[in-house]
């Protein structure tokens, strides 16, 4: 990947997207017969994996990160490669980049603006009133770990995985005859990396490990165990770099030797290896690089080592399966899945693949959970993970799009804690950019431009035509208030209203009246990176602005109200609010960008900032704002669906807020293709931009849950590729987390648990036909009032879990299901089928034993009703993983079932109406020639297959199963997936009946 800083980029080409942004093209070919491994499907398929090795391409390997440090793991047999990162390494040093001839330039400025001169006042800005220096300081790696392997033939049985469900990244592979087996994570706990290298024979692990880096380093032995890289960060934009940082890697052997001289460390004949990894910064915070780095890299290490890599290992799980697990999707799966990740890219846009898109989703929040911690830094452009000193666009923070769009997941896929770094970092510019404030325009209050970075840098950056955007702090502020929406807690809206407040004072002082239309604007400023005219992007009052002011203006309001602080300042930010320009619709049918209805010079330009009303914002709607909606489908259509990785992503955004999705879903697809996706699943600008990982995630989960406008939208732009599926744990606006599951494109359960007490709307198809709510404390019925036909109000008591299902299109019954299976019938005659003499045994066979088609059938306190199915027809279901419709309460959940070619078991669960999961094994024996041990035969038959078969008279068992249920009320059932239907030689699990008991 090339080295580019932004301004080298964007002189490239205005759109950004030119030829030499591109990487190689790649691809992969699928593999015949190719499976899932075992921990693949262990994980739920919520693993990347690879039957290959990185090699030296950085966008294959796979990262792993604990938002602090993070690394990239290449999985090479030779020579393994962790490159290394620390959040506060960056080039440069605390700085005050605010230019004090901006203030004397601004009111020239403004007048050449409302004078149509653009350009003219584009180059006194780019001469008076850009930071300085005029770019801002790249974020940079801290450098690879490098362990060399002797090697000596081929590897073979090469398998390589990033497990989202754990953490961590994984390497397996045979070499002369040993298995030999890697694992790495970063621990949050601990705040190390830690590696554990095994092998299946003893004495086989030997490697040398030593650091290097570009950085200006020192490499060393502190002991004989342990080796060090000690640097400091790079000079950049003539700041000289301030950034001291250590690195220490200790490796602990069982079995073998270990040693460490000159700054390598070597590793003979050991039985196992753990090697710890710490790192250490001098950042304290954007002023102070003075810090102790050594022991704080020192302290990690030392804590780490006291503990086994066992312990380590729970204690990571631990902490990160608290954040990962409390939501899961599952869109079904397909034989897609079974190819490597990278084959699954290439092939997506050519096969069903539904799965692909829950495994994106759940990236996402990976590299979320992995890249943003509480008191780490923020998720930069590219989370953590960056191998250059001088990377694409610096890394650093661009507030225009990729800052704001890496936290959309943060509160709907319900990581609430990951969003703290942001705070975190508003309050450090509300601090900074009011030094900007001052010097560059006078005025009370902060402000940030488009872009900032470790220093907390808020000054015009880049050149006039993308950096002259005041709105950067305004749309960060505005975020305070949309996680108070979601989380309701008033301490946290007490502690960062003042930065809140200084974002819109900032704009109550330099707001200027526009002398045509007499709308107070922002002057200068621009539509983010877009040209309204040739060359020329600064303007006044550019739609985007006023729809961030007017989000920030009522946050600022309601806040004042809640906090009862304020009043007078309330009373000036609504009076503000209100002579904002509102938008408009142009010539063409489509939101205007700005106050005239200029026609853009680039029509599919990237960017389709104007639409900030519809999504991440509530200001267009399809019921609230119907003008405004089809306007803003027809600036959609304007733009087109083509973009870079992050645009494509924002755009699945624009679609579901459309309530489309399958325009949505296609928007996937174009996301999920090597031109957009890295093999590893890292999003392409081209190069890499991770906004566009977290911009895919939230708007996947938008098709599923909405509560922008002031109701939970349930599956409101479900494409036609999820037929059916489930999710739980997403999270609404008002503190709701929410679980649906549906069939047929219809949900058909709802479970809402509400943090507070009150009212609480819900829209969807599932509302518009029959249906019942039950408060599932008590299973007592909760109180609802039709609004519209397919909305309703339920009224909620705090941390109770209300369910909702249809009364007429539940999940299917038993006998309903029976078409969702293959199921045995006359004209086979082969050894797994229940046919004999014409008749299917249930429907003919069974009644000669006195079990006729509808009848009860009784076994152990549990009563079952056969299905009532005539002869030689589907008379049982394959447990295939559909869900079946069981519901009651009892302290018994009953199965007649059998099994064929074999005793067959699987994993099932048991769903309650609270949204709770029971798992056990389903097992039973083979229903040829029992009763077998292991099983209660229910019922037993004579068998008598075909004549010519010679089983005549052979005895067939139907067994009773029965598992110990908590005694509330079940959902339902879902069965275990053990086989597609019958076929023969396949291991196949016939049930017949299901049912509750006492």
């Amino acid at each position: 990947m090339s080295d580019l800083t932004r301004r080298q980029a964007l002189k490239i080409g205005a759109a950004g997207v030119s030829g030499a942004l591109l990487p190689v093209p790649w691809t992969a070919v699928a593999r015949a017969d190719s499976a899932a491994p075992p921990q693949v499907l262990a994980a739920g398929d919520l693993a990347l994996w690879y039957d290959e090795a990185a090699g030296s391409d950085w966008l294959r390997a796979l990262p792993i990160g604990n938002g602090r440090l993070g690394a990239m793991v290449f999985g090479n047999v030779d020579t393994e490669r962790l490159q290394l990162n620390e959040d506060t390494v960056w080039a440069g040093g605390p700085h005050d980049p605010s230019n004090p001839r901006g203030l004397g330039a601004l009111a020239e400025v403004r007048r050449l603006v409302f004078a149509n001169q653009w350009t003219q006042a584009q180059d006194l800005i780019n001469q008076n009133m850009l930071g300085n220096p005029v770019g801002q300081l790249a974020y940079q790696l801290v450098g690879n770990l490098r362990l060399t392997f002797p090697t000596s033939g081929g590897a073979s049985q090469y398998d390589r995985q990033l497990d989202l469900t754990t953490a961590t990244t994984s390497v397996t592979y045979v070499m002369n005859g040993v298995r030999y087996h890697r694992e790495v994570f970063v621990s949050a706990p601990d705040q190390v990396i830690a590696m554990r290298l095994t092998a299946d024979r003893t004495g086989s692990i030997t490697f040398a490990a030593t650091f290097d880096s570009p950085q200006r380093t020192t490499q060393s032995s502190p002991d004989g165990a342990t080796i060090a890289l000690d640097g400091i960060s790079g000079n950049q934009e003539g700041v000289t770099g301030g950034v001291r940082f250590l690195a220490l890697a200790n490796a602990s052997v069982s079995g073998g030797t270990v040693t460490s001289s000159g700054g390598t460390l070597r590793v003979t004949n050991a039985n196992s290896v753990t090697v710890l990894v710490s790192i250490g910064s001098s950042y304290v915070n954007y002023r102070n690089v003075g810090g102790d780095y050594q022991g704080i890299a020192r302290r990690h290490l030392t804590a780490a080592r006291a503990s086994s890599y066992d312990q380590l290992r729970a204690r990571h799980l631990a902490d990160y399966q608290a954040l990962f697990a409390r939501v899961s999707l599952d869109l079904g799966r397909t034989a897609a899945a079974d190819q490597p990740t990278d084959v699954r890219i290439a092939q997506h846009n050519s096969v069903n693949d539904p799965q692909f898109s829950a495994l994106l989703f759940q990236f996402g929040r990976y590299l979320l959970i992995s890249s943003s911690r509480p008191g780490s830094q923020p998720a930069n452009l590219q989370g953590i993970w960056n191998d250059s000193l001088t990377p694409a666009w610096d890394s650093k923070y661009t507030i225009n799009a990729n800052l704001p769009m890496n936290y959309w997941p943060a509160n709907t896929t319900n990581l609430a804690e990951c969003h703290g770094p942001v705070f975190d970092m508003i309050r450090d510019l509300s601090v900074s950019g009011a030094r900007t404030a001052q010097v560059q325009y006078g005025a009370g209050g902060w402000v940030t431009h488009h872009n900032t970075d470790a220093w907390r840098a808020t000054s015009v950056v880049d050149g006039a035509f993308w950096g002259m955007w005041q709105t950067g702090g305004a749309w960060l502020a505005t975020m305070i208030w949309e996680h108070y929406l979601f989380n309701g807690d008033v301490e946290f809206l007490r502690a960062n209203y003042p930065a809140m407040k200084g974002a819109a004072q900032f704009f109550l002082d330099t707001l200027v009246t526009e002398p045509t239309l007499g709308y107070l604007v922002t002057n200068p400023s621009n539509s983010p990176e877009i040209g309204h005219h040739a060359d020329a992007s600064v303007c006044a009052g550019p739609t985007m602005d006023n729809q961030i002011l007017r989000d920030l203006f009522d946050g600022c309001a309601r806040a004042s109200e809640i906090l009862n602080v304020d009043a007078t300042f309330r009373a000036q930010v609504r009076a503000t609010r209100g002579r904002l320009a509102p938008m408009k619709i142009g010539s063409r049918g489509n939101i205007q960008e700005w106050l005239y209805d200029w026609v853009e010079p680039e029509r599919t330009h990237r960017h389709i900032s104007h639409l900030y009303g519809l999504a991440p914002s509530n200001q267009i709607t399809k019921r609230g704002t119907p003008q405004l909606y089809e306007a803003a489908r027809r600036t959609l259509e304007l733009r087109g669906d083509d973009g870079t990785g992050w645009s494509l992503a924002w755009k699945i955004n624009f679609w579901a807020r459309m309530e489309e999705g399958n325009r949505a879903h296609d928007l996937i697809r174009y996301l999920a293709s090597p031109a957009r996706l890295a093999p590893n699943m890292f999003d392409l600008h081209p190069p890499f931009q991770i906004d566009g990982n977290f911009g895919a995630t939230a708007g996947i989960a938008e098709t599923l849950l909405q509560s922008h406008a002031g109701e939970l939208h349930i599956l409101p732009a479900l494409p036609a590729a999820w037929p059916g599926g489930r999710v739980a744990g997403l999270r609404a606006r008002g503190g709701h987390t929410v679980g649906i599951t549906w069939s047929s494109g219809q949900a058909s359960e709802v479970l809402v648990r509400p943090d507070r007490a009150g009212t609480v709307r819900l829209r969807g198809r599932l509302f518009a036909v029959n249906h019942t709510v039950v408060d599932t404390t008590d299973g007592t019925p909760a109180r609802t009032t039709r609004l519209e036909t397919d909305l309703i109000e339920l009224t909620v008591q705090a941390g109770r879990t209300y369910r909702a299902t249809s009364t007429g299109t539940t999940a299917p019954t038993l006998e309903q299901s029976f078409s969702n299976a293959g199921i045995t019938n006359d004209t086979s005659t082969g050894a797994g089928n229940f046919d004999g003499n014409g008749a299917s045994l249930s429907a003919q066979a069974l009644a000669q034993v006195g079990v006729i088609p509808g009848s009860t059938v009784s076994r152990n306190g549990v009563n079952f009703r056969w299905p009532n199915v005539s002869p030689g027809v589907a008379d049982n279901a394959t447990a295939s993983g559909q869900p079946i419709s069981v519901t009651g309460t009892g302290r018994t959940l009953g199965f007649l079932a059998t099994g064929t070619y074999g005793a067959v078991s699987g994993t099932a669960a048991v769903v309650y109406a609270d949204g709770t999961r029971q798992t056990f094994t389903l097992s039973t024996p083979d229903w040829y020639g029992g009763p077998h041990a292991g099983g209660t035969a229910a019922i037993v038959t004579a068998y008598q297959n075909r004549p010519g078969n010679q089983r005549a008279n052979t005895a067939a068992c139907v067994y009773y199963v029965g598992v110990a249920l908590q005694n509330k009320a079940v959902a339902r059932v879902e069965l275990p997936n053990i086989s597609a239907g019958p076929a023969a030689g396949v291991p196949t699990m016939h049930i017949f009946a299901i049912a509750i008991g006492a």
